[in-house]
């Protein structure tokens, strides 16, 4: 896997703009050129940026299609509990023991509260900026999350607080679809809104060309993937692979310390804490924002 590091991304990424700014079109009529698949991790957005760049030049910038992560890719909690690490702790554990004492019972639920009660951060300082800079070019580009659907408000307020914005650079209709549909037979509701594809964790690859074949949009010649989770890359290589379109699949690691560094211990005296002040406000102002009614351990358990 190719780990990219250099301390010239941003005059990479200038000199690449200027590529764009200054190209007559396409070039894949050339013989010496092929797009092909790549796979490639970095800390740093601005390789993306590069590459995503670079690839408008050769393949034309609407054959070009960027699709990003969110959590842990684009943004990140504040702390431990409630991020991507404490859901796959919380999955693990409610797989081994469904009666440990910290197992907080309906996760989805706890996770919505949570999202409703706590900031996010972007995962780099100038993370926006990269993002922008693609989309400045006029290249497509959209989110595609595992977040489900009933965490939309939550997700575009930190989207938006954050200076993240998909709407001039999405796909398919302006402004998405009103409501909810389904993908795939027999698969779970989603939403696409203003360019936020949010999958309910589903296999990133079919929701891709889901999204693409319910869109009508044509499709793209190359794909840029960045997500911070190899079993999502994977997926959506899987799929593309398959349709014969080559997928530059990025791994985003510039989290990769604070999910090792993530500590269960602390994230289970947080939301002890938390609990009783958020079930309050939800008795006293309803479960519009969130509901935790569910977040109890098993009848059996108690």
């Amino acid at each position: 896997m190719q780990n990219i590091n250099t301390p010239f991304r941003f005059l990479i990424t200038l000199a690449m703009i200027s590529m764009v700014a200054c190209s007559s079109g396409p070039q894949l009529d050339s013989p010496a050129y092929q797009l092909s698949a790549q796979d490639s991790e970095t800390t740093e957005l601005a390789d993306v940026t590069a590459d995503a760049l670079e690839l408008s030049t050769l393949a034309g910038k609407q054959k070009l299609l960027v699709v990003f992560d969110i959590d842990n890719t684009l943004l990140a909690m504040e702390q431990g509990l409630g991020a991507d690490q404490w859901y796959d702790w919380q999955k693990a554990l409610n797989s081994a023991d469904r009666c440990n004492p910290h197992n907080v019972g309906d996760r989805f639920a706890v996770q919505g509260a949570l999202y409703f009660a706590s900031a996010m951060r972007p995962t780099q300082q100038d993370a926006a900026g990269q993002v922008r800079a693609i989309q400045d070019q006029g290249i497509p580009v959209i989110a595609l999350t595992s977040r489900g659907p009933e965490y939309r408000l939550q997700t575009f307020r930190e989207l938006r607080r954050n200076g993240y914005s998909f709407v001039h650079s999405a796909i398919g209709p302006q402004g998405g679809y009103d409501g909810l549909f389904m993908p795939v037979q027999d698969g779970r509701f989603s939403r696409y809104e203003d360019g936020v594809f949010l999958t309910a964790g589903q296999h990133k690859g079919q929701m891709l060309l889901a999204l693409l074949k319910k869109t009508g949009y044509p499709m793209p010649e190359v794909i840029i993937m960045i997500d911070d989770k190899q079993k999502n890359l994977d997926a959506v290589k899987e799929t593309f692979s398959a349709l014969g379109i080559p997928v530059h699949a990025w791994r985003y690691s510039g989290e990769d310390e604070n999910v090792r560094n993530f500590d269960p211990g602390q994230a289970n005296a947080q939301w002890n804490s938390l609990e009783t002040p958020l079930r309050q406000i939800q008795q006293v102002l309803g479960p519009d924002n969130y509901d935790l009614t569910t977040a109890v351990l098993p009848t059996e358990c108690q």
